[in-house]
C-alpha cells in the first residue's frame, strides 16, 4: 500500500593537502587542535581564501557525473549555532552551487537504473565534539574544522533501502576512481544523511519527510531506512501523521531516535559570503579538468564483459576497486586467460586479502608471477590444489612459482604406473567401499579420489586419477 521515496545527501571529504579556506593541513588522526588557525576559528579580521585544488576536485566529480557546471557560482554563509562551529556559520553554497543535475548509474537485479542528482556543491566541514564517557563534559577538536567537502544531493527517486546502498556504493567507487576522496567512513571521510517519506502506491504527491543522520556505514544506511519505513508505515496505518523531524540512528540499539524538529532552508538565513569573491569557471578550466577524467567503474564493467567475456556479477566485483581492476588487466596483458585470471582473483586472491586484512596495493605477488602460476596449472605441471599452496608461499618469499615448484618438488604426479600403485593400495584397504560402489553407490568415487590425492600428497593429476580409478573400479 505504501511506497518509500528516498533522497540522499552524501558528504565526501576531499583529499587535498590543506583545508578549504586556509593553509592548515588536512590530515586525520593528529592530536586535537594541532591544525587550527584564525581562519579555522573565525577570529575577527581573518579572511578566507578558497582552495583551488578543492574546486578542481569538485569540478572533476561534476564532469564525471554529467552535471551542468555553473559558470558563475558563489559561496554562502549557512548560519546555525553548534559548539564545533566557532564562526557561528558554515561556508557552503546555496542558490548558486558549482554543479547542477547529473546522475549516477547503478546495477540492480541484472539491470541498470539512473539515480538523478539535484546538485553537487562545495562547503567546509565543522569541528568534532568529543563527549566524555564519564559524563564530565564535552571537548571540541577543531582539526576537522574547515576541511573541504563536496555535498552530493540526489533527487528523491530512490525506491528502496537496497537501492540507497547501491547508490552509495557507486558514489564511493567513482570518488576512489577519481582519486579525490579516501572514502573511509570510520574516519568520517564519507558520510550520509537520508531523507525519506512514504506515499500510497500510484500517487505522485510526496509525503512528509524525515531525515536520518549519524549512519556510519552503508549497512547502517540500509538498516536505518528499513527501520524508518516501518516506523512511518505504523503511524500512517494507525491514522496518524508523520512529523517532519531529524532522527539520529542508534547503531547499538538498531533504532532511530528523534533529535529535533526539522529545520527549513530559511532557518539557516543563507546569504552570500562577503569575504569570498564569486567563482567564475572558464571553458579552459573545464577542458583542463576534463582531461584528468578516467574510465569510470560502470564503463569498466561494460568493457570487461564485452572485451573479455567476463560474467556481469564478476565484472562488477573486478571493477569495484580501481587497483583490483588494474591488477586484473595487467595480468591479462601478461598473457593470462581473462576467465581464469578473474576466477583466481575473485576466489583465492580476495580470500587472502580478507584473511590478512590487506589491500590490493600492498599485495606482494606481481601480476606477471601470478600469470606464471596459472600457466603451470594450465600446462599440467601442478594441479589447482598445489597452485593454491604455492600462491600462499609466494606471499612469504620473493621466489617465482617455478622456483618454488622445483625446490619443494611440487610438480604433480602423472606417471600412470605410480598412480596405479597408489590406487591399488587404496582399493585394497577399502574393500567395503569398493563393494558398495560396485553395487551402485557411485557417489563413493569422491571418497576414493580423496584417498588417492592424500596418498600422493595432493600432487597427482585429478583427471588422470579419475580416469584410472574408474577403470580399476569397473574391472
Amino acid at each position: 500500500m505504501w511506497e518509500p521515496v528516498i533522497g540522499l545527501e552524501v558528504h565526501a571529504q576531499l583529499s587535498t593537502d590543506t583545508k578549504m579556506f586556509c593553509p592548515c593541513r588536512n590530515v586525520y588522526g593528529d592530536p586535537p587542535n594541532t591544525h587550527a588557525c584564525p581562519v579555522c576559528l573565525g577570529l575577527p579580521g581573518s579572511l578566507p581564501v578558497a582552495n583551488g585544488k578543492a574546486i578542481r576536485y569538485a569540478l572533476k566529480l561534476g564532469l564525471a557525473l554529467g552535471c551542468e557546471i555553473t559558470r558563475y557560482s558563489r559561496f554562502a554563509r549557512k548560519n546555525y549555532f553548534y559548539p564545533d562551529l566557532p564562526k557561528g556559520y558554515q561556508i557552503s553554497q546555496y542558490e548558486e552551487p558549482l554543479c547542477r543535475g547529473g546522475s549516477a548509474i547503478i546495477r540492480q537485479n541484472g539491470g541498470l537504473k539512473e539515480i538523478s542528482l539535484v546538485r553537487i556543491h562545495l562547503e567546509e566541514d565543522a569541528g568534532k565534539s568529543l563527549h566524555s564517557e564519564d559524563g564530565e563534559g564535552t571537548r571540541v577538536d577543531f582539526n576537522r574544522c574547515g576541511v573541504p567537502l563536496v555535498e552530493i544531493v540526489s533527487e528523491p527517486v530512490i525506491q528502496s533501502p537496497q537501492q540507497a546502498r547501491e547508490f552509495l556504493t557507486r558514489l564511493k567507487q567513482i570518488l576512489q576512481y577519481l582519486d579525490i576522496c579516501d572514502c573511509n567512513m570510520e574516519q568520517g571521510n564519507l558520510r550520509c544523511d537520508a531523507n525519506i517519506s512514504l506515499r500510497r502506491k500510484g500517487e505522485t504527491e510526496l509525503g512528509v519527510k524525515t531525515e536520518i543522520k549519524n549512519m556510519n556505514s552503508f549497512r547502517s544506511v540500509e538498516r536505518g531506512l528499513k527501520y524508518e519505513i516501518l516506523r512511518q508505515t505504523e503511524i500512517l496505518e494507525n491514522g496518524g501523521e508523520v512529523e517532519q523531524v531529524t532522527l539520529l540512528w542508534n547503531e547499538e540499539e538498531q533504532r532511530a531516535e528523534i533529535m529535533r524538529t526539522k529545520e527549513h532552508a530559511h532557518d539557516y538565513r543563507y546569504f552570500p559570503d562577503p569575504d569570498l569573491v564569486p567563482m567564475v569557471i572558464s571553458d579552459e578550466l573545464i577542458e583542463e579538468v576534463r582531461k584528468d577524467l578516467v574510465e569510470l567503474p560502470q564503463e569498466k564493467e561494460k568493457r570487461f564483459m564485452e572485451s573479455y567475456g567476463i560474467r556481469p556479477d564478476d565484472a562488477v566485483v573486478l571493477a569495484s576497486d580501481p587497483h583490483l581492476a588494474g591488477y586484473f588487466e595487467e595480468a591479462v596483458r601478461e598473457g593470462g586467460n581473462p576467465s581464469e585470471v578473474a576466477k583466481w582473483i575473485l576466489g583465492e586472491m580476495l580470500r587472502i586479502l580478507k584473511d590478512r586484512s590487506m589491500d590490493v596495493e600492498s599485495f606482494p605477488v606481481r601480476p606477471d608471477r601470478f600469470v606464471e602460476l596459472l600457466r603451470a596449472v594450465d600446462s599440467g605441471v601442478i594441479n589447482s590444489l598445489t597452485a593454491k599452496l604455492i600462491f600462499r608461499k609466494m606471499l612469504e618469499t620473493d621466489k617465482s612459482p617455478n622456483e618454488i615448484i622445483e625446490v619443494e618438488h611440487l610438480a604433480q604426479l602423472s606417471d600412470a604406473d605410480e598412480l596405479r600403485s597408489a590406487i591399488d593400495k587404496i582399493l585394497a584397504d577399502s574393500p567395503d567401499e569398493v563393494s558398495r560402489y560396485r553395487e551402485g553407490k557411485k557417489s563413493l568415487l569422491g571418497f576414493f579420489m580423496g584417498q588417492v590425492m592424500r596418498e600422493t600428497g595432493r600432487k597427482s593429476d585429478p583427471r588422470a586419477v579419475r580416469e584410472l580409478l574408474l577403470k580399476a573400479l569397473d574391472e
